[in-house]
């Protein structure tokens, strides 16, 4: 007989979980395996809310395996280390992100692109090597192996800094990738969301100039004069958007909705990328001739792997940026989905599970 999550451990862990597709998330009582020899078990102080834990909460893609614990973008202290662990001690500030485990031997692993490992598992709504279920970071705490466990640098706040680990990684991976770091060049960011916001802060970083893509103006001001971005185009402006045709080197694509891709492709100049980020309900259309007759690229990109997401964490504490975030309670979280649902949020809601989850 299946065990329930709360025997299939030894060790009794609380935490916030959905049931059903309602997405509603209350108090939820599961188990966490002991802390192996490879195993860093790490006390949770902050984790972000991404809209993957929207969508998986709610079944958007089809795939949840309730009951599930969200969260991927966790910051903690390790309070226990197996003896195998070398990168690691006890007391030490560190992160988890979206990926908890891979085969750690194929192509991909070998190249520390574990994003991309066939039999890589999500830290949440994922079958673990031993046949259990990951649960995430809405919780007291998480066992993870050593290979998955980031070292959070010492002047990256743990609240600010906690989206980073799926955010960040998200927009840092595919401008490594694609070549697009090159001081000067012209990068469109569409979409001014959790994802957008960090494209933003990360593309000044580079030395890139930054236009803001959106539909409406509401967020212009905050975009040139709180992000840095150095300009902002309205979509729904045809005159501006004819002005810009052709201007942009790359853009970030970053829109979770279903949208045109025909206008940004516009934007870009002969040998553009357009790079998607986001992950819409139903397939895009994508017209061929912009790419044809611009020798245009459109690509992809998912997270990235640990080396890198060590980089960027390291990249980001050495320029300052940190997500923009609204801190909540724990038994605040299903206010903020429902926000989130309506994009009201600047940028990136985190809870403090640390001083706010305290068993009913």
């Amino acid at each position: 007989m299946a065990k329930s999550p709360e025997t299939e451990h030894p060790n009794k862990v609380f935490g916030w979980g959905a049931r059903d597709k309602s997405g509603v998330l209350s108090p939820f009582h599961f188990s966490r395996r002991d802390n192996g020899e490879n195993d860093v078990t790490v006390k949770i102080l902050f984790c972000g809310v991404c809209h993957t834990d929207l969508h998986t909460i709610k079944n958007d893609w089809g795939y949840t395996y309730y009951p599930v614990v969200p969260g991927h973008e966790i910051v903690g202290i390790a309070t226990k280390v197996g003896k195998n662990v070398t990168k690691f001690k006890e007391g030490d500030r560190v992160g988890v992100g979206v990926i908890a485990g891979s085969c750690q031997s194929c192509e991909s692993c070998d190249q520390d692109l574990e994003n991309y490992c066939p039999q890589m598992s999500f830290t949440y709504n994922a079958i673990a090597s031993d046949g259990t279920k990951n649960y995430g970071g809405y919780s007291e705490n998480i066992v993870v192996d050593q290979r998955f466990v980031l070292r959070f640098p010492e002047n990256l706040p743990s609240d600010s800094g906690a989206p980073l680990l799926c955010a960040g990684i998200t927009v840092y991976s595919p401008m490594k990738y694609y070549g697009m770091t090159e001081a000067g060049k012209h990068l469109g960011v569409a979409g001014l969301g959790g994802l957008g916001h960090v494209a933003v802060k990360i593309g000044k970083a580079f030395g890139l100039k930054v236009t803001v893509i959106s539909s409406s103006s509401k967020k212009e001001e905050e975009a040139i004069n709180h992000l840095g971005a150095d300009s902002f185009l309205v979509t729904s402006d045809p005159q501006k958007m004819k002005a810009a045709i052709g201007t942009m080197d790359y853009i970030i694509d970053t829109i979770s909705a279903v949208h045109a891709l025909y206008p940004l492709l516009g934007l870009l100049k002969v040998n553009g990328k357009l790079i998607a980020l986001g992950l819409p309900e139903k397939p895009l259309e994508l017209p061929m001739f912009p790419l044809v007759l611009g020798r245009k690229m459109v690509g992809g990109s998912d997270v990235g792997g640990l080396k890198e997401t060590q980089e960027m964490l390291d990249f980001c504490a050495k320029h300052n940026i940190t997500a923009d975030i609204e801190l909540i309670k724990m038994d605040e979280i299903n206010s903020a989905m429902e926000r989130l649902a309506k994009s009201d949020v600047r940028y990136r809601f985190v809870i403090d599970v640390a001083n706010s989850l305290s068993p009913p």
